[in-house]
């Protein structure tokens, strides 16, 4: 009995990586061996950049609030603390598009927890 191979399933996996290594420099895009491991190197560093950019975000936002808080006689840390201890219920994110774009509304804020 002949060794029964899929062969129709091997050649769409080939293709479903080859297709993903598309755009990359000379042999990277179209040699099986050397796309599989580029294209896997890719995906390993594309599941942990979704991670860093979370902290990259957190640490821009984090560094707005700062800059306009001090603007107003105050740290970041003094702000947070006292934005906490009012209760007031907004995020870093929605802080620093507050401070960045609407200045006014942050120095609101400011005087609030003044």
């Amino acid at each position: 009995m002949p060794r029964s191979v899929n062969a129709v399933a091997s050649r769409a996996r080939r293709k479903k990586v080859l297709k993903l290594a598309k755009g990359n420099f000379g042999s990277k895009s179209n040699v099986w061996t050397v796309a599989k491991n580029t294209v896997e190197k890719g995906l390993t560093y594309a599941y942990r950049d979704r991670k860093n950019k979370k902290r990259t975000f957190r640490s821009l936002w984090i560094q707005r609030i700062n800059a306009a808080a001090r603007t107003h006689g105050m740290t970041y840390s003094q702000f947070m603390g006292k934005v906490n201890a009012n209760g007031i219920d907004l995020n870093r994110k929605v802080l620093a598009d507050l401070a960045m774009n609407n200045p006014q509304a942050f120095a609101k804020i400011v005087e609030t927890v003044k």
